[in-house]
């Protein structure tokens, strides 16, 4: 194998070994889960609840079924359906998410806050008066020797 191989074989291992790329990749394989999740709860669960009354008027079974001269309107509708499912299941994953970083980062704000908070003048009185004892107590020894 040549060397300018082995840079490439090199160079394509360190972009496989990447972050994104294994974000990516577990990105899809999740993706691909959910679709399926989706598909079923619309297909087994909303498709037969909501619209049952809907495909008994047009007397068919399946909402896939549904065609006038050939063209599926029933595929189109279900996959209308499905997106719209997804789409909800999104947006609540999205502003659950959203909700949980802000109080996250009020949390971190507070903490900042009392790290950053003022110091207790109390605390600075005392200061300068033992600093202020300290240095007559300094004086005095000087004058005294």
């Amino acid at each position: 194998m040549s060397s300018a191989n082995s840079g490439f074989v090199a160079d394509f291992r360190k972009f496989l070994m990447r972050g994104n790329v294994i974000d990516l990749a577990v990105a899809v394989i999740i993706g691909g889960a959910f679709g399926k999740i989706i598909t079923s709860l619309v297909e087994d669960i909303i498709t037969p609840v909501l619209l049952t009354p809907a495909l008994k008027a047009a007397r068919v079974e399946d909402l896939q079924l549904l065609s006038i001269n050939g063209i599926k309107y029933g595929v189109f509708l279900a996959a209308i359906i499905n997106f719209l499912v997804i789409a909800f299941c999104i947006f609540l994953l999205i502003r659950a998410f959203e909700k949980a970083q802000r109080k996250f980062v009020r949390s971190g704000e507070a903490a900042a806050a009392a790290e950053a908070a003022p110091p207790d003048p109390a605390m600075i009185s005392q200061e300068r008066l033992t600093s202020a004892l300290e240095r007559l107590t300094t004086t005095i020894e000087s004058r005294q020797a």
